[in-house]
């Protein structure tokens, strides 16, 4: 035998072995299992599931100008938040189940702008805030 032949049976082997670890822990853990995280029998369930989002943009401008002001002391602010998937929480068990879960947004836009000018002041201090908030999926909850 070369030792291709003996490096690809080694791996063979290997490979093998680690399937059958793998099936024996699959076989055997659901009898080793005392206490099901999410769905215990004879026992008071608590869970608390919650997404929570917020944004804040605070923008102050303030322009003095002896002369024409153009395009000057602006404001933007954009904010977008996006959920998009499941938050789904179940329980199970005889009763005493108690569950919170929220999906909380919250965004704020506080701009301040303040133009001084001995000339026109074309297109300065303006503020404009763009937010929007979408929630997509589901927000399911089961209790047994």
């Amino acid at each position: 035998m070369n030792k291709t032949n003996i490096h690809y049976k080694n791996n063979k082997l290997f490979v093998a072995s680690i399937a059958i670890v793998v099936a024996l822990a699959l076989f055997v853990s659901p009898m080793l299992n005392v206490d099901d995280a999410l769905a215990t029998h004879n026992k008071k369930n608590k869970a608390k599931q919650s997404i929570d989002q917020s944004q804040s943009s605070n923008q102050n401008a303030q322009c003095v100008s002896g002369v024409t002001t153009f395009l000057s002391c602006n404001n933007v602010s954009f904010q977008h938040q996006k959920n998009s998937g499941n938050n789904a929480l179940a329980q199970g068990g005889q009763g005493g189940n108690s569950a919170e879960q929220s999906i909380s947004q919250s965004q704020s836009s506080s701009q301040n702008s303040q133009v001084v000018s001995g000339g026109d002041t074309i297109g300065s201090g303006n503020n404009i805030n763009v937010q929007s908030q979408e929630n997509t999926g589901s927000n399911a909850l089961a209790q047994g």
